[in-house]
């Protein structure tokens, strides 16, 4: 518990009487802080605004911060997309079964000049609660510009980027967190045309709160269809390339060196029909070009390639009309369920492995479904107090 709690709580417990009835502000802080870390994120927001106390505790005391995270991470969030604008924020609790009564809606409302803001924001990936967003074209390297983003605190950071040359074609964007650094960085494949030479990737990094200006490590395999992908694994950032289907690239957040790591044997679907995620903190190859089943492929050792254990998942259960269609897998919560979106579609199901079947997720308007886990964590705790952080001050829609 911070100073400014413990004098608050003193400040309120003042002129209280002893009775046989406990209230809540006659709990010592400790336990009122625990209380809150259990509640729900739309309970959360409505018990700031009860009194001096609670807005801080819930806005500023690390405590709760540090507690709310913990008990979150067993019980992850979906980020689903509903415009390039809006993000819809679904909890996850095995213990209940609706989800879309538990929903909020953020639109993250960037102040930016007139001719970069497109409304074309793009979820990169997300990191302990802190997502990274792009605005723009990945095809037009001189009109974008990246973002670090707590959304429900609505604070927001511009990441500085550097002039462009005219060689450069593509680029394309990751975000990653070291857990034995504990820094926070941003990785960019830049695709240059030089002169008598193939297209070659370069990756840059820069580290929030840290870096001054972008650093070059090196020539690396472009990221299939210019982008990384989201399956940040013990502090590997993963990608694959078109030329062939037997590699996974990574890139190791803390030492920066990148490496190859041997795909399944006998895999006969190109690279673009295959996804990488990360599910139950394993890095999974997913086939779900085939319409009667889905293909998950588990290492379950990383770095092993001989640990890569193969799940045919049938689609049998999933109601007919939709059954064919693709459905990627985006998350696992209770009992070791998978959570599957339908490919550009608003459908999500639930996979129980020991059960074998299909449930219907009520979650509707989202497309590109994303694994978070949210944090009332302050950029400025990434960034440090130096840099600017802004604020978008989000419409919080209680649905």
């Amino acid at each position: 518990m911070d100073v400014q709690s413990s004098k608050l709580f003193k400040e309120d417990s003042e002129g209280s009487t002893i009775s046989h009835v406990t209230r809540i502000m006659d709990l010592h802080i400790v336990i009122m802080v625990d209380i809150f870390s259990r509640l729900p994120i739309k309970s959360i927001f409505r018990c700031k605004i009860v009194c001096k106390l609670w807005y801080h505790i819930l806005t500023s005391d690390p405590l709760f911060c540090k507690m709310y995270y913990k008990r979150s991470s067993y019980f992850p969030s979906i980020l689903l997309s509903i415009n390039h604008s809006v993000r819809l924020l679904v909890e996850l609790k095995d213990d209940f079964s609706h989800p879309l009564n538990r929903t909020i809606v953020l639109s993250p409302r960037f102040h930016l000049p007139p001719t970069l803001y497109t409304q074309n924001l793009t979820l990169i990936s997300s990191c302990n609660g802190f997502i990274c967003l792009f605005n723009g074209s990945m095809n037009n390297v001189l009109e974008h510009s990246v973002y670090i983003s707590n959304p429900l605190l609505g604070e927001y950071f511009e990441v500085k980027l550097p002039k462009w040359e005219k060689r450069t074609k593509r680029v394309a964007y990751a975000f990653c967190f070291s857990e034995t650094s504990g820094q926070y960085k941003v990785l960019r494949s830049v695709v240059s045309k030089f002169e008598g030479r193939p297209h070659v990737s370069e990756l840059e990094v820069y580290t929030l709160g840290v870096d001054e200006k972008w650093r070059n490590v090196g020539e690396v395999p472009e990221p299939l269809c210019g982008s990384f992908c989201k399956a940040n694994v013990n502090g590997f950032v993963h990608w694959m390339n078109s030329e062939k289907n037997d590699s996974i690239y990574s890139l190791n957040s803390w030492t920066e060196e990148v490496k190859s790591l041997l795909a399944p044997r006998g895999l006969t679907t190109s690279s673009y029909g295959l996804t990488l995620v990360e599910l139950g903190n394993c890095l999974c190859l997913c086939d779900t070009y085939h319409s009667e089943y889905v293909d998950i492929w588990w290492m379950k050792e990383y770095g092993i390639a001989e640990s890569w254990t193969k799940d045919r998942i049938w689609k049998d259960t999933i109601q007919p009309d939709i059954s064919c269609d693709r459905f990627i897998p985006i998350s696992t919560w209770k009992d070791g369920e998978i959570l599957m979106q339908r490919y550009r579609g608003t459908h999500v199901v639930s996979y129980n492995p020991k059960e074998k079947k299909f449930t219907k997720v009520k979650v509707y308007l989202g497309f590109a479904g994303t694994s978070y886990i949210p944090s009332f964590y302050s950029l400025k705790t990434v960034i440090g107090e130096s840099l600017q952080v802004s604020y978008a001050y989000p419409k919080v829609e209680i649905v």
